[in-house]
This record gives C-alpha cells, sequence and structure tokens, in this order.
C-alpha cells in the first residue's frame, strides 16, 4: 500500500508540472511563421454546423490543412509561411461552400499574430464560449500544477513519517 501512495504523490507532482507548462507546448512556429485561418461554419438558419471538414490551402504553394469544425461551429488552423506568401491566394471550402483570399500581413511586423477570419454561412453568430481567452487556460494549469505539487508534497512526506524516513529518522533508529 505504501509504495501505491508514493507512487501517487510522484504522479500528482508531474500531472501539475505538465499541466502548467502545457499552454507553451502549443506554440508550433514562431510569430512570423505562424498564420492562423479560423471562423465559423454556420447554416442557412444561423445554427452553428459541428464536424464539418474545412480545408485552408495556399494555392501557390500547396500548403494547407484539413480541419473539422467543433461542436459550436468553430475551426482554427494554422499554416507554416513565410514573408514571402503575402499575396498568395489562400483556399478555403467548408462542405460545399467556397470562399477565395489573399495572404496579406505586414513583413517587418516579426511579433503579432498573423491570420485572418473567415466564416460561413448566413447569418452566423459566434457562440461566445466556442473559444475561451488564453488566460483562463494558464490560470487553470497554474492551479492545477499549484494543487498537484501541494498534495504531492505531503502525500510523500506522510508516507515518509509512516516508513522511517523524514526528518531525524536516523536517530530514531539509533535510539531503538
Amino acid at each position: 500500500m505504501a509504495p501505491v501512495v508514493r507512487i501517487v504523490g510522484l504522479t500528482a507532482v508531474l500531472v501539475g508540472h505538465c499541466a502548467l507548462f502545457l499552454p507553451w507546448a502549443g506554440a508550433m512556429h514562431e510569430a512570423d511563421h505562424r498564420f492562423t485561418v479560423d471562423g465559423y461554419v454556420c447554416g442557412s438558419d444561423g445554427k452553428p454546423v459541428a464536424e464539418t471538414e474545412v480545408l485552408v490551402k495556399d494555392t501557390r504553394i500547396t500548403v494547407g490543412a484539413t480541419v473539422y469544425t467543433d461542436v459550436g461551429g468553430y475551426y482554427k488552423t494554422t499554416l507554416h509561411l513565410h514573408n514571402d506568401n503575402v499575396g498568395d491566394p489562400l483556399l478555403i471550402e467548408a462542405g460545399k461552400d467556397r470562399q477565395e483570399r489573399k495572404i496579406e500581413f505586414n513583413p517587418k511586423d516579426r511579433e503579432s499574430e498573423r491570420g485572418l477570419r473567415v466564416n460561413f454561412g448566413a447569418g452566423c453568430v459566434p457562440v461566445e464560449t466556442a473559444g475561451s481567452p488564453v488566460w483562463v487556460y494558464y490560470g487553470l494549469g497554474l492551479g492545477a500544477a499549484a494543487i498537484a505539487a501541494v498534495v504531492g508534497r505531503r502525500l510523500v512526506r506522510q508516507w515518509g513519517k509512516n516508513h522511517g524516513g523524514g526528518k531525524g529518522s536516523k536517530k530514531k533508529r539509533e535510539g531503538r
């Protein structure tokens, strides 16, 4: 039973650290190479359409991605593009609908996020809960990390006290 408590404690610490550093793992490229295309796909009634395949493609260099909408009709994909891709034709297809745009951004701005919002459907109204602000994920990650670290540390200390480990344990054994 005691090794189980120790494993649970160490696992809690590990999960806490993973939750803490998970938001940074999402950065696929530097901002000057990322081009994000996102939007909503809605039906003729203005309601979101889930599980719709969306193709986003730079047709000049044939770089693209296929994603699916979530329950709120929201999709998002990121392409790896360079400064010389400014002005390239961009094809976005959602089901039978198709839109053509041009890739536009300021090549001198190497820090701002580059992207484009493309919506499909009549009267498409974004669902407010579809995309949560990033700070929510950071806050949840930090909170989970703190809780896991405290719980893990207490479990490991408790296991050490119950099994002769911890401060003064050598003195206790010598005094027996």
